[in-house]
C-alpha cells in the first residue's frame, strides 16, 4: 500500500484552510500545509488548530512552496504527494482516484475539469482560452494531451517527486513542470475530477495578468521543450 502525503500549499487562506484540511485528515490522508509567507491569519489558524504546518519565513510563490512540500514528501519517504490547495477548490474525494493513477503506471496524474462533462467549476472564460492554448502548445511540442495544464490539483509518483523536489518553476508552474515530466519520458495521465469555486481568499491571476501569465508560461514551455530543462 502506498504511503501518501497530501501538500497543501497556503497563501492568505485563512478563511478556508481549516476546513480544507478537515476534509483532507477525514479522507484518511497525511498531510503538510505549507504556509508560503501569509501576511493574514493563516499561520495562527494552523497553529491554534494544531495542524502540521511548515512555516516559510517569506513568499516564495506557489513553485517555491510547493517544490518545499516535494522535499518534505521525498525525506520522509513517501511514495505519492497530491497537491490539494488551500483555498478549498479540490474536492479530497476526488485524491483515491489520483492515487490509484499513480499506482497503475502514472508518474504525474493530473486532475482534469474538462475529461467528463460535469457539474463543477469551470474557471473564467479567459483562464479556459488559456487552458486550452496550453493544451495544444503541448501536444506539438511533446505529442501528449493534457486537458487541464493549469489544474494544481496532482499526484506525483517517486520519480516525479525527486524531479520536482530538486528543480521545480518558480511561478505558475503546473504547465511548464507538465511539459518537463513529458521531456524527460515520464507517464502524464489525466483523472477526471470536478472542483469547487474558491472558499475563501484572492487568485494571483486575473484582469491583465491572465495574459502575462499566457505569455511567460507559453515561453517557459518553449525553452523547456528546446533544452529539456525549466525555463
Amino acid at each position: 500500500m502506498s504511503k501518501v502525503l497530501v501538500i497543501i500549499p497556503a497563501y492568505n487562506e485563512q478563511d478556508a484552510i481549516l476546513a480544507t484540511v478537515n476534509a483532507v485528515a477525514a479522507a484518511g490522508y497525511d498531510y503538510v500545509v505549507v504556509n508560503d509567507g501569509s501576511k493574514d491569519n493563516t499561520l495562527a489558524v494552523c497553529r491554534e488548530n494544531g495542524l502540521n504546518v511548515l512555516d516559510l519565513a517569506q513568499n516564495l510563490g506557489i513553485g517555491g512552496a510547493v517544490q518545499c512540500g516535494h522535499k518534505y514528501a521525498q525525506r520522509n519517504g513517501y511514495d505519492i504527494d497530491i497537491q490539494v490547495d488551500g483555498d478549498g477548490q479540490h474536492d479530497p474525494s476526488y485524491i483515491s482516484k489520483l492515487v490509484a493513477e499513480v499506482e497503475s503506471g502514472a508518474d504525474l496524474a493530473i486532475g482534469s475539469r474538462f475529461l467528463e462533462i460535469n457539474e463543477g467549476f469551470q474557471s473564467t472564460w479567459l483562464r479556459r482560452v488559456g487552458i486550452t492554448w496550453f493544451e495544444k502548445l503541448l501536444k506539438v511540442l511533446t505529442g501528449a494531451t493534457v486537458t487541464d495544464a493549469t489544474s494544481g490539483f496532482r499526484a506525483c509518483g517517486r520519480k516525479a517527486i525527486a524531479l520536482f523536489a530538486e528543480s521545480y518553476p518558480t511561478d505558475y508552474p503546473e504547465p511548464e513542470s507538465i511539459a518537463l515530466c513529458l521531456k524527460r519520458g515520464f507517464k502524464v495521465r489525466d483523472v477526471p475530477v470536478e472542483m469547487r469555486e474558491r472558499q475563501g481568499g484572492k487568485s494571483s491571476i486575473g484582469g491583465l495578468s491572465s495574459i502575462y501569465y499566457m505569455i511567460k508560461v507559453t515561453m517557459a514551455i518553449l525553452i523547456v521543450a528546446l533544452t529539456g530543462h525549466e525555463g
